[in-house]
């Protein structure tokens, strides 16, 4: 008896795979879709280039706002992002290895400052210090105790980039944790080691991609935070001006030249900071 084709198959002999057609349709849709906004973000900075020169460049250097809004931005992104890993890296590992009541909770809170609006941020930190209690409020208690005032001031500056890039900083600690074999830790405190002894020589230099790959995010997000500056430390010329407010007082007094040229150095930090990370941190934010 002669057997059919699909039993043929059924007993052991494969047939050769069909193919229903050129794969070519699938890629070219796939790949204009994706390509669209990849295109989208060359024609952007290219039109940007297209627009200014490197006499605007050196023009926009030139003036002692713009010159004061570099230094400030790199201080407060540096200060930022090392308060950012400092906070990040004990909360990334708590989340990492244990499972506790509240866990989803304090996962939620974290991710608030990812998800509101910018202005809500700084709309809530400046109502923070404000509030009056006791018949005080947190930004007199600051003036008196420690002589420094916060709200309006370098510190803002500081806290509003804080308060956003903590958020990014925690969960690529806890994703690097979380690629970190747990259990070198547990034979050494069977062992007798404390928990704290092995977070330090075992889990922590073993982190240290991670911990780079925090810094720079956090960093990098300090950089290109715009709405809780406005609204919690204002941008005040050679005081609380930074790069990215100095785009919009130079576009609000018709400077569009520098607006621009202030814009490109921004995304030349960006794409500098992102080089590092993607050069030493792949393994961690893949």
């Amino acid at each position: 008896m002669n057997e059919s084709p699909a039993s043929t198959t059924s007993l052991g002999t494969s047939a050769p795979p069909h193919r229903a057609g050129s794969d070519v349709p699938f890629f070219v849709v796939m790949g204009g879709l994706g390509g669209s906004f990849v295109l989208l973000i060359v024609t952007m900075i290219a039109a940007d280039l297209a627009f200014t020169s490197p006499a605007h460049f050196s023009a926009a250097l030139s003036k002692p706002e713009i010159q004061r809004a570099i230094w400030l931005t790199l201080i407060s992104c540096s200060i930022s992002a090392l308060l950012s890993i400092w906070v990040a890296t004990p909360l990334g590992y708590l989340l990492s290895r244990f499972s506790f009541r509240g866990r989803w909770l304090i996962d939620t809170i974290i991710d608030i400052p990812v998800v509101l609006p910018p202005l809500v941020i700084g709309l809530s930190l400046l109502i923070l210090f404000h509030l009056p209690i006791g018949g005080t409020n947190l930004e007199q208690v600051m003036q008196d105790r420690f002589g420094f005032r916060v709200t309006y001031a370098e510190p803002a500056v500081v806290l509003a980039q804080f308060s956003v890039a903590c958020a990014f900083a925690v969960q690529t600690m806890r994703v690097t944790f979380d690629q970190i074999d747990a259990r070198a830790e547990q034979v050494a405190m069977t062992l007798g080691c404390r928990r704290s002894r092995a977070f330090l020589e075992i889990a922590l230099p073993q982190a240290w991609r991670g911990i780079v790959a925090a810094v720079t995010i956090a960093w990098a997000r300090s950089l290109g935070e715009f709405g809780p500056i406005l609204v919690f430390a204002g941008a005040t010329r050679m005081r609380t001006e930074v790069l990215s407010t100095t785009v919009f007082l130079e576009l609000s007094v018709g400077q569009l030249e520098a607006a621009v040229a202030v814009s490109l150095m921004m995304v030349v930090a960006a794409m500098a900071v992102l080089g590092i990370v993607r050069l030493v941190g792949t393994k961690v934010i893949r």
